[in-house]
């Protein structure tokens, strides 16, 4: 009998090593999540801190996966030519990698090949999950008027939420990347000036859980403390309203509530649903939804676009969200706003829905705008069987975008126009605006 099942496989790589050894290697390509990707000796090795076409001495952080290691960057051999100073300088390879700030992973690299990085990785993951190829690119965003000329050039100045969390002694500051140990800082690069200017970088917050700063685009900065709950957990700060304006609409929600986070995010995605929505599909008497729809805004987008008789209704978890949405929503007789789990109203949908209904909803058109983990399985065999004209999906994750662009597919619903949007500079996360028609 052969003893030869008894012997690592030829492609099996056999390396031991330990969390804390330093490798030599060489950058090939980019990852989901901001990371990078090396090979040594037959084993895939995710790299943090570094880009494609560098040689690198990384520390493995992770040693025990099978198929996969992972290893921050410790030093610079060779560089390559898109790599740049970090634009924030707690963040700087320069630092231990446990001393480093965490969110704004691509600050090292040249703002433009960023995006390429950003393309690279949604047009990966929709070949490899959904079999579609895609000459997509990733299109700048402006700042607001508040930035300075230079935030448009190295990404800055573009942030309207910022959350600093508290450390034992009080202090505060950002985790660092890929940990919850607080990093004290004395800038915060990436946010809007007047935020970055109220931001109490150098105040002990004792018995506090976290820091948030808020500014909006009418008034001033909000500066909000949670205490901790038993639990350590931050608690709710009091309620206080803001106002957001775009495309001359104001928007009302709590200071605390969901909005988006790059200063023009919300006009950016306003006008891609309108421009991406096709007209000669678009009825405006059908049974129109916005799922996850927070304070309403994307429900607006398609009402100022389709005119005073739209009818649309909003879906949102978040009852306080759905309060703010019917007031946002108030102009268009035919929008109403549901506090409900999306996938729950759509089972409630398909089983109370007479014919008339049924129609309404066939000649639909549904805006989803979805979590970062995506709409999922459900969801998407949801929407299937309501069967709408055409979805509009707004995605954060090019992963969880790309496998529902799939199982939409493999349902009927085709991927028709994609958009993409660099609304998070120096870090991995890019926005994108799909169209998907039967």
């Amino acid at each position: 009998m052969s003893n030869t099942s008894h012997q690592p496989q030829a492609s099996e790589p056999t390396l031991s090593a330990s969390v804390g050894d330093e490798l030599e290697l060489n950058i090939t390509n980019v990852a989901h999540g901001g990371i990078f990707i090396a090979r040594h000796e037959g084993r895939v090795i995710f790299v943090s801190d570094t880009l494609p076409g560098e040689r690198v001495r990384a520390r493995l952080t992770e040693a025990n996966h099978k198929s996969f290691w992972r290893a921050e960057t410790v030093a610079v051999i060779d560089a390559a030519p898109e790599r740049q100073p970090h634009i924030w300088s707690a963040a700087s390879i320069d630092r231990a990698p446990e001393n480093r700030a965490g969110g704004a992973e691509f600050g090292h690299i040249e703002l433009g090949f960023q995006r390429e990085l950003k393309r690279q990785v949604l047009a990966d993951a929709l070949k490899r999950m959904a079999g579609l190829a895609t000459d997509v690119v990733v299109e700048p965003v402006a700042v607001s008027v508040k930035a300075s000329p230079g935030d448009a050039m190295d990404g800055t100045g573009w942030r309207t939420r910022v959350s600093l969390h508290v450390a034992a002694d009080g202090t505060i500051g950002p985790y660092a990347a890929r940990s919850h140990r607080v990093i004290p800082v004395d800038d915060l690069p990436l946010a809007e000036h007047e935020l970055e200017l109220r931001a109490p970088l150098d105040t002990l917050f004792h018995n506090a859980a976290q820091v948030d700063l808020v500014a909006p685009s009418k008034g001033d900065v909000q500066v909000l403390v949670s205490a901790k709950d038993s639990n350590g957990k931050p608690k709710r700060v009091p309620h206080g309203l803001i106002h957001e304006i775009v495309a001359d609409r104001e928007f009302e929600l709590d200071r605390s509530g969901f909005w988006q986070v790059h200063s023009m995010a919300a006009d950016t995605l306003f006008h891609a649903v309108q421009n991406i929505i096709d007209p000669s599909s678009f009825d405006p008497r059908a049974s129109n939804l916005d799922l996850y729809g927070g304070v309403g805004l994307l429900a607006a987008a398609v009402g100022d676009k389709f005119g005073p008789t739209t009818r649309i209704t909003s879906v949102e978890s978040d009852p306080e969200a759905v309060a703010f949405a019917a007031r946002n929503l108030k102009e268009w007789a035919g929008a109403t706003a549901e506090a409900d789990r999306v996938d729950r109203f759509l089972q409630r949908l398909l089983r109370e829905a007479d014919a008339a209904e049924r129609a309404r909803l066939a000649a639909a058109t549904v805006v989803l705008d979805p979590p970062r983990s995506g709409a999922g399985k459900a969801v998407v065999d949801q929407l299937v069987a309501i069967a709408p004209q055409q979805i509009v999906y707004v995605a954060c994750d090019p992963v969880a975008l790309a496998r529902d662009v799939a199982l939409f597919a493999k349902q009927g619903y085709q991927l028709k126009s994609l958009h993409a949007f660099d609304l998070f500079p120096n870090t991995h996360h890019v926005e994108a605006v799909a169209l998907l028609c039967k």
